[in-house]
């Protein structure tokens, strides 16, 4: 149970920079029902890093200008007993990623590509790294006299590098694949470069994987929490997929590697040495070939392995394991690796769904962790004999950033369906657990808006099941009146609806519009067990499908919905799921918006850069027509089905998206027009699989809700 909850804010100040950006802002609103326009003015907290003595802590807030069209990150000092806060930064240019070094009295943080320091009070601001090229990102040593750095190198597998007197060329020659990833083609990777530190500059700049065409951090997400220091920083552990071409594209498996500073050598945590992976068929899933066989008695981490961390002592290295090749939506395990015997042991078996982050406890004998159950991530503990302990019980999504000053509880960032996220701490006590909101970033927004309810609701699907939905009602909602309602389809296709905040998919934008949502945790999603996260596998358009028209037929029932208009609205799978609803949901819906939506699965095979994503969920390849199952798997695709569609649709696209290529809602949308089928695109020259500039973002979600209304609002 919750012991207590104390909230405590802080004065919002306005405080302009060079630039004309605004810090925490205190706008003036029209009307307590929330817009675009008002969503994009919130501040988003970014890192977290709290001072050694803990009496202060240093963090960033990301303010984004409509006008200007580009975001701008402050730096924050809060104080951690008074709870009030004292911006740092007022420059021109970005400033993140801050942490405290030299044992608290100075802050380091990155500048303009450049690692700066500067007073812990804000005061004396001087760059300490002169590198040739820009550092994305950094990690101080404990004794703060090294520093790994993040920098880009040239990377020719895929790409070759055209001749020297062809500079201004724009054509590329490629001879493999992974040529493109996410939103970018890969020329580049990036590596972790070692210097040294005499606490006024950086220097002597010496990359730990020189030669190797690989990635460290892994791309497109990985940062710093990939790498990790050894407490007497004579040890990295890093996190490295040594993969490229073809091979890459195929494979999530990633390693765990030691490198030893003192000898330069590097060791494979994962894997027995000389280890050779079994060959395979490279168009058909991994599910099950001899890869992912237990071929041998030794544990050889054959999924995602990554951030891995020391424990205080430095006797262990924890880090998140996925158990087999080719599954990116595997279940995370976490895996604790005792350094002296290489014995690998899975602390969190017992919790039937994946870890996200964890922090080591200073006793080195237990860890917290978060995790996603029942559409809410809470804190957990473990120790290392996998006895795993709920901290919180809340309807809440939680993010770990650092054990608290004295160790006994932790610094974590909570967000829910209402609200973004704000830093809290929270201290265990017994049986109960004390929970202290920290900061209050959006306050003088907030006090001015109401936000819609959002309720907890179970429904039974066809096979007997019980599926958890969350429905969103509109702010002032009256239960004697009717609402359109819609259906959310979530995307992943295996990430959860929890209690997350988005700057786009906003559940509670969606009810200040007059929505009724509808938001479905359907078959294939993680936090019920692993049988109803695995049913979607090879199967996109079975069960999965079913639940949502479980989920909108069920809240349809009620009186205030009005049922005879609905729409559906989803991105990526959610979007896949719009193109094939469209042929099947036997006139349920009125209008449909399918964003970054594959509409042809045999056209996304051959389109798409990550090839386990397709080879795994729908079995392989569409011409290896002996196997039944991939034969299956593409005669459910949506565009085999567009003779039934029937309800306008706007299809949205970002044409830098490489995972889901922007001809897909090409293809869709002239389909639909070609039916004389009313239908709208909207695409994004220049946004990839999200939209991420401030006027983009506001142009969709008005053409978000310019066409739900025109079509639910009749």
């Amino acid at each position: 149970m919750i012991k207590s909850i104390v909230i405590a804010t802080a004065l919002a100040a306005t405080t302009a920079s060079a630039d004309g950006f605004i810090g925490k802002v205190s706008p003036k609103l029209s009307s307590d029902i929330m817009t675009p326009e008002v969503l994009w003015q919130m501040g988003r907290l970014g890192s977290v890093n709290l001072a050694p003595n803990g009496k202060t802590a240093v963090y960033s807030v990301s303010y984004y200008s409509k006008e200007q069209n580009k975001s701008h990150s402050v730096l924050y000092l809060l104080d951690m007993k008074s709870k009030a806060t004292q911006q740092l930064t007022t420059s021109e240019n970005s400033e993140r990623g801050a942490i405290y070094i030299n044992n608290g009295q100075n802050i380091a943080y990155l500048f303009g590509g450049q690692v700066w320091m500067m007073n812990a009070d804000g005061n004396n601001r001087v760059q300490i790294s002169h590198e040739k090229d820009e550092i994305s990102d950094f990690l101080f040593s404990p004794d703060s006299k090294r520093v790994i750095l993040i920098k880009t190198v040239p990377q020719n597998t895929s790409i070759q590098q055209n001749d020297a007197d062809l500079d201004k060329a724009s054509g590329m020659v490629i001879n493999d694949l992974m040529y493109k990833h996410w939103d970018h083609y890969v020329t580049t990777a990036p590596h972790p470069f070692v210097a040294t530190f005499n606490g006024n500059s950086i220097t002597d700049a010496e990359d730990i994987m020189k030669g190797e065409p690989y990635e460290c951090p892994m791309e497109p997400f990985g940062g710093v929490e990939q790498l990790a220091w050894s407490p007497d920083g004579s040890q990295i552990a890093y996190t490295c997929r040594k993969k490229a071409g073809l091979k890459y594209a195929i494979s999530t498996d990633s390693d765990i590697y030691l490198y030893n500073l003192a000898n330069k050598t590097t060791r494979n945590l994962c894997k027995p040495e000389g280890y050779v992976a079994p060959e395979v068929k490279v168009t058909e899933s991994l599910e099950r070939q001899a890869i992912n066989s237990p071929h041998s008695t030794v544990d050889c981490n054959m999924g995602y392995d990554q951030n891995p961390q020391f424990s205080p002592d430095g006797k262990y290295v924890a880090w998140s394991s996925m158990m087999r090749d080719g599954y990116e939506s595997d279940r995370s395990r976490l895996c604790v690796y005792k350094l002296a015997t290489g014995k690998k042991t899975y602390v969190t078996e017992s919790f039937e769904s994946g870890v996200n982050e964890f922090l080591w406890q200073p006793d080195s004998k237990s860890l917290y962790f978060t995790g996603c159950w029942h559409g809410k991530t809470n804190i957990y503990a473990t120790n290392l004999q996998g006895r795993v302990k709920q901290l919180t019980n809340e309807t809440a999504d939680y993010v770990l950033v650092s054990l608290n000053a004295t160790g006994k509880g932790v610094l974590a960032k909570r967000q829910s369906m209402s609200h973004p996220d704000e830093l809290f701490e929270i201290i265990p006590q017994g049986k109960s657990v004390s929970i202290q909101q920290l900061t209050d970033e959006n306050k003088p927004i907030f006090d001015q808006l109401t936000m819609g309810e959002v309720k907890e609701r179970w429904v039974k699907t066809i096979d007997g099941k019980e599926e958890l939905v969350w429905v969103i009602y509109p702010p002032h909602f009256d239960a004697n009146k009717k609402y359109p309602a819609l259906l959310f389809c979530e995307g992943g296709p295996q990430s959860p609806v929890s209690q997350f905040w988005s700057y786009r998919w906003n559940f509670q934008m969606m009810a200040a519009n007059g929505y009724i949502v509808v938001a479905p945790n359907r078959r294939g999603l993680p936090g019920f067990g692993m049988e109803w996260l695995e049913e979607i596998s090879g199967d996109y358009t079975g069960l999965c499908m079913q639940d949502y028209l479980s989920a909108i037929d069920d809240v349809a029932k009620e009186p205030y919905v009005d049922k005879e208009h609905l729409g559906a609205v989803g991105a990526s799978f959610g979007g896949f799921s719009v193109y094939w609803l469209a042929g099947h949901h036997k006139g349920r819906f009125k209008a449909l918006i399918a964003h970054d939506g594959i509409y042809n699965t045999q056209q996304q095979y051959v389109e798409t850069e990550e090839m386990w994503f397709p080879n795994w969920d729908l079995g392989g390849a569409p011409w290896e027509r002996q196997n039944r199952e991939i034969r299956k798997a593409y005669a459910e695709s949506p565009h085999l089905y567009v003779d039934k569609w029937t309800a306008p649709i706007l299809c949205i696209h970002g044409q830098r998206d490489f995972r889901i290529e922007y001809t897909q809602a090409e293809s869709a949308f002239a389909a639909a027009r070609l039916r004389g089928i009313p239908a709208q695109m909207l695409l994004f020259p220049d946004e990839n699989h999200w939209v991420l500039q401030p006027q983009n973002g506001i142009l969709w979600q008005r053409t978000f809700f310019r066409w739900l209304d025109r079509w639910l609002k009749k």
